[in-house]
């Protein structure tokens, strides 16, 4: 018998519809056209909204847990952590979120907001996030979005550049990063803060207005404010979503709402009869579109919606405090979308939990980890595997998790087989970007392949276009390779006010639009796509061999001392050298084999690490089989890791290497022996 898995995941998943290499590559499921919409007649958010509402009114839509207390727990080396007990989740109804989100747009409107105008919102993932957006969409008030992560010159940047009058954030938010800009963004007249907490007004500008979300909600429950609603059109503008980018200025993307109706009806294809027996956990940053649109498919179809944060995720959280429950374990989760940095984490927390079980257990878990490891590759499962090993790795995330979204950032194959062996659930990997509403492809839930992000999704389609400097061509064997231009309904319409960076969109003879992405992918002949290269990434070094940078960061990712690796190179050098953040646990234990005992700061300057490190990332690279030209050459160890609070990488841990590149100037030239 052949498992259905492994015929599923054999079978032809795209064809090019020209049926030249180059594609265009579309969807068997939806050959004949692209999908606009899933539900007949709901062509934009405020009427999936409606739908839902009159479908799920009394069942649970967003839940958050109250805070019970804060304590101040002080670390061995002196610093002071806030750690939190959470009570269980409460939970708003479909019905009771209806009532908020009418009242608050009322509220809006009366202090002055006019339909088609914009409005922005600064805050972190929370209910009264998704509460905020779904009264702007029923308004057709254009929300514009940023990042909490982002720089305060960034956001005052983006402010201004959209001109708004109105802006809802968090008293955190406000009092951290917005106060300080707030005289530099003249047309601000009204700020909304979402939390219950007090806000000490003195001290902002005479002509700004502070609300509570509370007061705003009153407002608009008043009679006399129920002013008739101007209802937006699929072609209004819905979101203009601001991304740090990994280079210069942020640049806010232009969504319409038929943009999001087609990318959320391709994603949401892939995930297997999403509904209201699911429960999403939100931890995700809200103004990355693959969490908005994941959670406005969630309150679609009736999945109800925890939120979380990235600290309070799992009981091992900073923020929880010990023998007390995080979020997971309380809500239970059945969906859940990651990026590949925090699978990472939690593949090395639980390997690192095996080395130091005994002799007979970890042996027990090996062969376990190969045996279920082998069924998979064949199409089954290991249920006496699952119930005897597993079960207690599955429960970290609260044990029902059935299916992960990854996104953001190519997913190793070494942690997707974790996911699928440890926590018994498929990892459906995406790939798309915010001016493609981040609808791109994703993988089947039956293909059991590493390394690909599955085929085109019913809602767009692929063109592989030809890159001759950087040696991709769609006449490669095996498989055609090229820049990846998505096509289709989901494309979004270009940067706010901003022409001359449009140049990467364009509309075809049946105007059609497109994007082209920078991406470099190769298709193989089921119809998925593998993402190789990166154009951006390309340097040419002084005798003139290409090496690309984000090839050689995957590459040695997998090296176990190294938890993040950004690889540089200088055009007027002859050699690549890197910037490494080692693994802490790892390199410490290395350095005590060495006789080197000292504070974290002084192993990783101590040049002896430095070589124990480039031996390490030699070892790997040779296995890989990378080029002598595209081996670091030299590394420097950085104790400190990039998050996006630091600035050096994005909100889904992509490097921003022009910041890097200023961060370690010293370091370069140290490395490029001082030229």
């Amino acid at each position: 018998v052949v498992p259905q898995c492994t015929s599923v995941s054999k079978r032809i998943k795209a064809r090019s519809t020209s049926g030249r290499a180059e594609g265009p590559y579309r969807s068997v499921d939806h050959f004949e056209g692209l999908a606009r919409e899933d539900l007949p007649g709901k062509d934009t958010l405020d009427k999936l909204f409606e739908h839902a509402v009159q479908r799920f009114g009394h069942a649970h839509c967003l839940g958050t847990r109250d805070i019970l207390s804060e304590e101040n727990e002080i670390q061995p080396s002196g610093k002071v952590f806030k750690k939190l007990i959470l009570g269980e989740y409460r939970w708003l109804s479909y019905n009771e979120m209806e009532s908020i989100v009418s009242h608050f747009g009322s509220g809006l409107a009366a202090l002055g907001q006019q339909p088609k105008s914009t409005i922005a919102i600064f805050c972190e993932t929370r209910a009264e996030w998704m509460i905020a957006a779904q009264a702007c969409f029923r308004r057709n008030f254009p929300l514009v979005t940023f990042y909490a992560t982002l720089g305060q010159e960034a956001i005052a940047f983006g402010l201004n550049e959209t001109g708004v009058t109105h802006l809802i954030t968090s008293v955190e938010l406000l009092e951290t990063k917005l106060k300080n800009v707030l005289p530099q963004i003249p047309k601000l007249k009204h700020l909304i803060f979402v939390d219950q907490k007090k806000v000490i007004t003195e001290g902002y500008a005479a002509g700004l207005s502070i609300h509570s979300m509370q007061a705003v909600r009153e407002l608009g429950a008043l009679p006399e404010n129920s002013t008739a609603i101007v209802k937006p059109q699929p072609t209004d503008l819905a979101v203009v979503m601001y991304t740090s980018g990994s280079t210069g200025r942020p640049k806010g993307v232009m969504i319409v709402h038929s943009n999001l109706v087609a990318g959320m009806t391709g994603q949401c294809e892939r995930i297997p009869e999403l509904g209201p027996d699911d429960t999403y956990i939100a931890y995700l940053p809200l103004a990355h579109v693959l969490e908005m649109t994941a959670e406005i498919s969630c309150v679609t179809y009736g999945c109800r919606i925890g939120y979380s944060s990235p600290q309070t995720l799992s009981d091992q959280s900073t923020k929880i405090k010990k023998g007390s429950k995080g979020d997971c374990s309380v809500l239970k989760p059945t969906l859940m979308a990651a990026v590949p940095e925090i699978m990472d984490r939690i593949n090395k927390n639980v390997m690192s939990k095996v080395q130091e079980m005994s002799f007979i257990q970890r042996t027990l878990f090996t062969l376990g980890y190969k045996y279920k490891l082998e069924q998979i590759k064949k199409g089954y499962d290991a249920p006496l595997c699952n119930a005897l090993l597993f079960q207690k790795v599955k429960k970290l995330l609260g044990g029902r998790v059935r299916m992960m979204l990854s996104g953001g950032a190519p997913l190793s194959p070494a942690t997707q087989r974790f996911m699928n062996v440890c926590f018994c659930c498929p990892v459906g990997q995406g790939y798309g970007l915010t001016e493609t509403c981040g609808a791109g492809t994703i993988t089947e839930v039956a293909d059991i392949s590493t390394g690909r992000v599955g085929a085109p999704l019913i809602c767009c389609e692929v063109i592989l276009r030809d890159w001759a400097e950087g040696g991709y061509t769609s006449k490669d064997e095996p498989n055609p390779r090229g820049e990846i231009l998505i096509g289709g309904p989901n494309v979004t319409m270009g940067y706010y006010w901003n022409e001359s960076n449009n140049q990467d969109f364009f509309v075809d003879d049946n105007g059609q639009r497109w994007f082209c992405t920078g991406d470099v992918g190769e298709i193989y002949p089921d119809g998925c796509l593998q993402i190789v290269d990166r154009k951006k990434d390309l340097v040419k070094l002084q005798a003139g061999e290409y090496v690309s940078l984000g090839k050689v960061e995957s590459a040695l990712k997998n090296c176990p001392l190294i938890d993040n690796i950004c690889a540089y190179a200088n055009s007027d050098q002859n050699y690549v050298i890197s910037f490494v953040v080692p693994n802490q646990k790892k390199l410490t234990e290395l350095a005590k084999q060495r006789g080197i005992v000292a504070a974290w700061e002084e192993i990783c300057t101590h040049p002896e690490m430095e070589r124990e490190v480039l031996k390490e990332i030699k070892l790997v690279a040779a296995n890989i089989k990378l080029q002598r030209f595209e081996i670091p050459v030299k590394v420097h160890l950085s104790p400190e890791p990039w998050t996006p609070e630091t600035g050096l990488v994005t909100d889904a841990f992509k490097l921003k290497r022009k910041e890097l590149k200023n961060h370690y100037l010293h370091h370069i030239e140290r490395m490029y022996g001082g030229k």
